[in-house]
């Protein structure tokens, strides 16, 4: 169910990103194909997961497949401790987050981006939340969590996802 609160903060959050953004990236996502907020919100509750991307110590690029969960304006990702991409976090402490669908004329992406932290612990609210996205399974292994408080978001949906009603 669309939560109508998450749909106004995407979008508002979108817009800024692309008032702040550069003339490419305005180019690469004009406006008739980025996703409105209440796609926005509807796409991601859709959609649980998310590649993560982050930077190892050394300053290599380091990308993995991650559960997330939307909670207070962040992105909540569960992990294990030991992890590569919380060691990353706590070396160099921002995350990207792609939330991709489809292929070619009926393609949908969603790119975030900004600070992270990595928690041992984490409201009672995330844990359901989360436990919920993970189609009732257990969270119980989620020994860390890293939160993602998003900068930037963009969003891009080809005319035929629009038309095919995926948001």
């Amino acid at each position: 169910m669309e939560d109508p609160e998450l749909a106004v903060w995407l979008g508002r959050l979108q817009e800024e990103s692309f008032d702040r953004a550069g003339s490419a990236t305005r180019t690469a996502y004009p406006p008739e194909r980025r996703m409105t907020g209440p796609q926005l919100a509807g796409y991601l509750e859709r959609r649980s997961y998310a590649l993560a991307s982050s930077a190892r110590p050394d300053g290599r690029a380091h990308a993995a497949p991650t559960l997330y969960s939307i909670y207070a304006q962040a992105f909540w990702l569960p992990t294990v401790g030991g992890a590569v991409r919380l060691r990353n976090v706590q070396a160099h402490p921002w995350l990207a987050l792609s939330v991709l669908e489809g292929d070619h004329d009926a393609h949908a992406a969603v790119l975030t981006e900004g600070p992270a932290e990595a928690l041992t612990a984490v409201p009672d609210d995330v844990w359901e939340l989360t436990r919920r996205r993970n189609d009732g399974g257990s969270v119980d292994w989620a020994t860390a969590w890293l939160r993602m408080t998003p900068q930037r978001l963009f969003s891009f949906a080809e005319v035929a996802w629009q038309e095919s009603g995926s948001s």
